[in-house]
């Protein structure tokens, strides 16, 4: 019996020595890691392998982008033109193919005006669901359309209606092209007056994506007050393509895009 007690004495205790030497060596492994400075956060992103566009971008210099997606109509395009001419703005349009079906007059002028083009898909549907081969066609045939008009590369894609999986952005990275949402929503769609659409926006900062439409009820009232507004708190208005970064960033679980850190 004293026999059997001992053995099992002498089987906790090795068992205590060790889960100490374990959570010891563990200890000692964080503490060098964190003394190196070792990033954790490749480790963060393989565990979520959820892909996500580009929302916002971090920046300083107060720079910003307004965007215009551009389905149906262009009664009021003219117009947001001349207004951003009168205020000195860039923006960035993301047209529908059957839409530069429909206005290439008005794509050629988008571009002439030193505005920035990209891709809004072919025909306007939810690409998150849809299948690689799908997708490539979606975007092929609007963005040769594009270059066809205006005689220049297309690097941006917004999708329709912000849905978007993993093949799609995997996808429309293959084809060279950033995938562009917004981080401030005008919602001038839901035809709210130009002062409360204005009001939306003011929540912009440096880095902002704003999302607003080109055949919108009070859109053509709104910039005025929108770019004025903006101004005032020392924001510059820039294209979506001089806002983001090509190389050497990353995009967090927000979707701001933000440069890595130099390596010294």
């Amino acid at each position: 019996m004293d026999k059997k007690f001992r053995l099992k004495d002498k089987f906790n205790f090795s068992k205590v020595k060790i889960l100490k030497i374990c959570a010891y060596t563990l200890c000692l492994i964080a503490s060098i890691a964190l003394l190196a400075g070792f990033n954790f956060q490749p480790f963060a992103a393989a565990v979520n392998s959820r892909k996500i566009p580009i929302y916002c971008v971090d920046r300083s210099d107060n720079k910003v982008a307004i965007t215009f997606d551009a389905a149906w109509g262009a009664d009021k395009t003219q117009k947001i033109l001349d207004v951003c001419h009168r205020y000195g703005v860039k923006a960035t349009f993301f047209l529908v193919g059957f839409w530069i079906d429909n206005y290439p007059d008005m794509v050629k002028k988008i571009d002439e005006m030193g505005h920035t083009i990209g891709t809004h898909s072919e025909t306007h549907p939810k690409m998150g669901s849809l299948s690689a081969e799908k997708i490539t066609q979606e975007l092929s045939s609007s963005m040769k359309k594009i270059t066809d008009l205006t005689g220049k590369e297309v690097k941006l894609f917004r999708a329709p209606f912000g849905d978007y999986s993993n093949r799609l952005l995997e996808v429309a990275e293959g084809m060279g092209l950033s995938t562009i949402q917004w981080d401030v929503d005008s919602l001038d769609w839901k035809g709210i007056s130009a002062v409360e659409l204005a009001n939306r926006v003011q929540k912009a900062k440096s880095g902002s994506i704003i999302l607003c439409h080109n055949n919108s009820e009070h859109i053509v009232e709104a910039l005025p007050i929108i770019f004025e507004a903006l101004k005032a708190k020392g924001l510059e208005f820039v294209t979506v393509d001089s806002l983001i970064y090509y190389k050497d960033f990353y995009i967090d679980h927000a979707g701001k895009q933000i440069l890595n850190a130099p390596v010294s």
